[in-house]
């Protein structure tokens, strides 16, 4: 696939075949583990849609989405270190087998927000599925049950993941340079 003019200058970090092939696993490890049991997607908007669409897609249990949006990054490349929630959820999660599909887990500070505030809403089950891990930007301890990829202290963009809204729909994972920023 050539790349689209307005993604010159991207380095490569994950093709759409790999990110694929991973999904596809977690999809596996996520339907074995809730065998015949309904679940509950929670996509944090707007970097985990792709993801969870993809994801909900690799399935072969029952599922359904509700998304919920948080700021802690406004127009930059770092963390604000302060989590609001700006789209709260539409349903009940009481009693339901909740998978959190989050698309970066970075710092920890906004995944301990959103477990906090989800499990006061006394789901059956709460699991996180994160495509990607950073554990060097760690400064709240959290862990994915379900995870794609670990990777550096990367800026990226693409699948659904951008700068400054740019970028989301590039198929594949790209690290973006300072230059670029």
């Amino acid at each position: 696939m050539s790349v689209p003019p307005f993604a010159t200058g991207l380095q490569l970090l994950f093709s759409h075949e790999q990110i694929a092939n991973r999904v596809a696993t977690m999809g596996a490890e996520i339907s074995r583990d809730f065998r015949d049991e309904p679940v509950l997607l929670l996509g944090v908007l707007k970097g985990a849609a792709i993801f969870l669409s993809d994801l909900a897609r690799s399935l072969t249990v029952e599922a359904s989405f509700d998304f919920l949006a948080v700021s802690s990054y406004g127009k930059g490349t770092k963390s604000s270190g302060e989590v609001r929630l700006t789209k709260d959820i539409d349903e009940s999660l009481q009693s339901k087998n909740v998978i959190l599909v989050e698309d970066i887990l970075d710092t920890g500070l906004t995944l301990n927000y959103l477990k906090k505030l989800i499990s006061a809403h006394q789901p059956r089950s709460l699991r996180i599925a994160a495509l990607l891990d950073k554990p060097s930007r760690r400064v709240q301890p959290v862990q994915a049950d379900y995870l794609g990829f670990t990777i550096e202290d990367f800026f990226v963009v693409g699948y659904g993941m951008d700068y400054a809204e740019r970028y989301r729909n590039l198929p594949d994972i790209c690290i973006l340079s300072p230059e670029m920023r």
